[in-house]
């Protein structure tokens, strides 16, 4: 992705977030110059992720295929005793014309909550042991403390207020249904790590390569220097 792209997009998303009433906190609005001057006590967000996440998936698509993401809170399961948080949360937009890769967690169960806009559909398979797509077998699902089995392949439709409990490894993806505009998306779930806890079904890449065609406006959260000593 061109760097002029992601600053696009996390404007657009500041906008969105303000627009529906949502603050950020203050770390997630430092310039990259700022980042230079932080030290150690910004370890807990350095480590844990914490900050603005755009992807492609590595497809160069990022219109048809990707996902925005600011995470706010986050735990960490490799350092739980330095991080002890078991949970973490996020805001996520899915764009129409958009759609996140099917893919399960190994690990973190997450509620995933329609905070405003259009409809979110989200596409739902059971795992097989061998960890690929069950498309036989009936699913289980739990919408707002509302237990439902529905066929495999079945697309949930999440208008805003809605929510869906996501268990580890269960297979999902995101869409947004044709004419119901950009989604607003809450995630409450145990703590995350995108390096390891993802499994996409086809294999996709999960942080895109940037072409610096100008400056950054906000640094990734895979993308800040070390701590100033």
């Amino acid at each position: 992705m061109k760097r002029s792209r992601v600053n696009e997009i996390i404007r657009q998303t500041e906008k969105l977030l303000s627009d529906n009433g949502y603050v950020l906190p203050p770390f997630l609005n430092w310039t990259p110059e700022e980042w230079q001057e932080k030290g150690h006590e910004c370890d807990e967000i350095r480590d844990n992720a914490l900050g603005w996440d755009v992807t492609d998936f590595g497809t160069g698509d990022f219109d048809h295929i990707g996902l925005t993401a600011v995470t706010l809170r986050n735990g960490n399961q490799k350092d739980p005793a330095r991080y002890p948080k078991p949970y973490a949360e996020k805001y996520l937009v899915a764009r129409e014309g958009q759609h996140t890769p099917m893919h399960f967690h190994t690990y973190k169960m997450e509620d995933i909550i329609n905070r405003g806009g259009g409809t979110l559909l989200i596409r739902v398979y059971n795992s097989l042991p061998d960890e690929s797509i069950d498309r036989e077998s009936d699913v289980t699902v739990h919408l707002d403390g509302v237990t439902r089995t529905v066929p495999a392949g079945t697309q949930l439709r999440l208008t805003p207020g809605m929510s869906i409990s996501i268990q580890p490894r269960l297979y999902h993806d995101f869409e947004v249904e044709p004419g119901s505009g950009d989604v607003l998306i809450g995630e409450v779930s145990q703590c995350n790590d995108d390096n390891t806890d993802n499994r996409f079904e086809p294999p996709v890449g999960r942080f895109p390569a940037i072409e610096e065609d100008e400056p950054p406006y906000r640094l990734l959260c895979n993308e800040y220097p070390e701590a100033r000593s």
